[in-house]
């Protein structure tokens, strides 16, 4: 019996074997052609997406050299763009070409759509202006953002630092998996993480590893809760109820800031209804009546 079962499982496997050898013939033989002779793959859509993007970055590198740039400016602007996330040594250059360029692309389009005709002076002018100031104001928006995401993020960290932490593991190694862990769910501060984790492996004391973190994010929190933790370190206290404790204050500050949010509603409700709701009320509610008065004296004066 058990022979019998062994040779009808022997005979499937090959017959099924051959058929997907007689169906499947042609790709195998495909991408063994590939592998010998490899042919260069067609351009996608986002592949020419990608090379345009690096083309365009790299001729807005080259007007980096136009701006005449102090020592003290380029390491405020390469500070503002490590708080905003880039990293990148090209990104500084990009920036500061972007200074340029735009300017330039708003007095083309001043010149083409024919507004520059209307007052030259003053459009060209404020065109300039414009174009000058637009990336600091697009990275001050992106610095605020990514700083709102590490705010709201960072009870959530400190929570599975504490676990990580009572279950047995140091700072150090509790931070790496978290960093792990969170990736996706808090990306911006997971990042940050990630870099103190890789600095201390390079040497760096975890004093001022945490150190370096709060001056790259510029986060009150972040800040906070570096000043927590070396002095935890310097007098020995409890790390786990150090990193509790903030985190309770962050949910609480959190509670409080939203409720003040809900307490200004009432007075930034009034301009609304006087500029916009009031009127819209007078005009329904004594209309009819304006209406009355006004065919009650036609009445009268015929």
């Amino acid at each position: 019996m058990l022979l019998t079962i062994f040779v009808f499982c022997a005979v499937y496997l090959l017959i099924a074997s051959g058929g997907l050898l007689l169906f499947y013939r042609e790709d195998m033989f495909q991408r063994i052609s590939e592998v010998i002779s490899p042919t260069p793959k067609p351009k996608t859509l986002l592949s020419t997406i990608q090379q345009t993007g690096l083309s365009i970055g790299g001729v807005v590198e080259h007007f980096d050299r136009v701006i005449p740039k102090s020592q003290t400016e380029v390491s405020v602007t390469l500070q503002h763009l490590i708080r905003a996330g880039y990293r990148k040594e090209s990104a500084a250059k990009i920036f500061n070409g972007s200074k340029v360029l735009i300017p330039l692309l708003l007095c083309a389009l001043a010149l083409v759509t024919g507004l520059g005709s209307m007052s030259p002076f003053f459009v060209y002018a404020g065109a300039l202006g414009l174009g000058f100031l637009l990336p600091d104001f697009w990275l001050g928006r992106q610095i605020s953002k990514r700083q709102k995401c590490i705010q709201r993020g960072l009870p959530d960290v400190l929570d599975l630092l504490v676990i990580c932490i009572e279950a047995g593991l140091s700072l150090d190694q509790a931070t790496a998996r978290s960093a792990e862990e969170l990736i996706k769910a808090q990306p911006e501060l997971c990042d940050e993480l990630r870099i103190v984790v890789l600095e201390q492996r390079a040497g760096r004391p975890r004093s001022e590893s945490w150190k370096h973190l709060a001056e790259r994010t510029g986060v009150d929190c972040v800040r906070n809760l570096v000043s927590m933790l070396v002095q935890s370190e310097q007098f020995g206290t409890s790390i786990a109820r150090t990193l509790r404790l903030h985190s309770d204050a962050l949910r609480t500050q959190r509670v409080q800031a939203v409720e003040e949010m809900a307490a200004k509603t009432t007075v930034k409700i009034v301009f609304p209804l006087i500029f916009f709701i009031f009127p819209s009320l007078f005009v329904v509610v004594l209309g009819p009546a304006i209406l009355a008065m006004l065919d009650t004296l036609k009445g009268a004066n015929h």
